[in-house]
């Protein structure tokens, strides 16, 4: 039986970690170095690291802090945020990223996908969408979840792994920092669509939620959250162990 994974994320502006809800209202939480080096210490499978308004402003994501994070945690570390080319990629991968996440690049240009995966390595890529379900269709979004950019998600996932994505991150802008639970019809269906590991984010307001995704949708690799953790309304050693006891196969 797989393991699961649990995987804390840093949403990064400025410098410093912020959150929102439905991806809107960000608020300061912390310093990325400090909660990078608590998450590495303290039962982490992963760490994921976004610049998230890199790809609004049109700029290239904060190597500085980057580095310094990367220099500072022991488990593995997902980055993304402004990757449009693949010397973003490479920029990115030398700063200490293990895998390299591309979301409104991969929509300009998705032959992105081919060449990174080419180069770098399927299990390098990591595509993440952004998806709100609009007028009946799960719809694709860009420019951290401010762009509607009418593609229907479930397709261009599949196209996206077909091109070399090794992992799908699964961002549901809809529950997003709600606190009601995973959006479970759609990690479901992005989990019949592809066959690599899915990663589900955006809902978790507590333990209950995270094994509720595994029973529910038993194909999904991972939960992600971060308001939960932040804010140590969850600590991810009491989730592994609730999670065990309930039978899903964690590393404790």
């Amino acid at each position: 039986m797989i393991t699961k994974r649990i995987i804390p994320c840093l949403d990064v502006r400025n410098g410093r970690v912020v959150k929102g809800v439905n991806f809107e209202g960000l608020r300061d939480v912390n310093s990325p170095v400090e909660l990078g080096n608590f998450y590495s210490d303290n039962g982490a499978d992963e760490l994921v690291f976004y610049d998230i308004t890199a790809s609004a402003e049109g700029r290239r994501l904060f190597t500085e802090i980057l580095t310094e994070v990367a220099s500072t945690i022991f488990i593995p570390l997902t980055v993304g945020g402004g990757i449009n080319t693949i010397d973003d990629f490479d920029r990115v991968l030398k700063c200490g990223a293990d895998k390299v996440s591309v979301n409104s690049g991969a929509i300009r240009n998705p032959s992105l996908v081919r060449e990174a995966a080419h180069k770098y390595g399927d299990q390098c890529v990591v595509l993440s969408v952004d998806i709100s379900l609009i007028d009946g269709k799960y719809t694709v979004f860009a420019k951290g979840g401010r762009e509607n950019t009418g593609i229907e998600a479930i397709d261009w996932i599949k196209q996206c792994v077909s091109l070399g994505a090794g992992e799908v991150v699964v961002n549901s802008i809809d529950t997003d920092g709600v606190k009601g639970g995973f959006d479970l019809p759609l990690v479901a269906a992005v989990c019949d669509a592809v066959n690599v590991p899915v990663i589900a984010s955006g809902g978790a307001g507590n333990i209950q939620d995270f094994v509720t995704l595994f029973r529910e949708v038993p194909d999904v690799s991972a939960g992600l959250a971060a308001s939960i953790f932040h804010f140590g309304e969850v600590a991810i050693p009491d989730l592994k162990r609730e999670l065990a006891a309930c039978g899903v196969n964690v590393r404790l």
